[in-house]
């Protein structure tokens, strides 16, 4: 597993785990660094601090292409993949999007469904069709 793909499950756990939480995942984070134990990629940072920074237009896009779910029914683990993904999709400037797709993809068949991938799959590639489309 690259570091790369290393620091995405690690954003991925905190964006998890401050959605059961109901916290910030920057504030988890923050926390986490003051723990000597705990090592924090900066791509880790960047990546929960940048769907923090974005989470209301990420979790609209969400709403609005998760085709017959509601959010609060979706599983955590794929909503909170799916707003990795969009975040890298959409504001990541060094992330190819083909590249975060793949890896959201990697992470959902690991961690989640063969179902769940393939909703995955449709939700970012319909978020990557509007890009050109949408005012961040």
């Amino acid at each position: 597993m690259s570091a790369r793909s290393k620091a995405r499950k690690a954003a991925l756990d905190l964006l998890y785990e401050s959605d059961i939480r109901r916290t910030s995942a920057s504030d988890l984070l923050l926390r986490r660094v003051t723990d000597l134990e705990y090592v924090i990629r900066d791509f880790t940072k960047e990546l929960v601090d940048g769907v923090d920074g974005h989470r209301r237009k990420i979790d609209e896009l969400i709403t609005t292409y998760s085709q017959g779910w509601d959010m609060d029914r979706m599983p955590v683990i794929d909503r909170n993949i799916l707003r990795l993904a969009i975040y890298e999709v959409l504001w990541s400037s060094d992330v190819p999007a083909a590249v975060a797709i793949s890896e959201a993809l990697e992470l959902a068949q690991t961690l989640s469904t063969d179902e769940s991938s393939k909703y995955i799959n449709g939700v970012l590639s319909k978020v990557l069709e509007i890009k050109p489309d949408l005012v961040l």
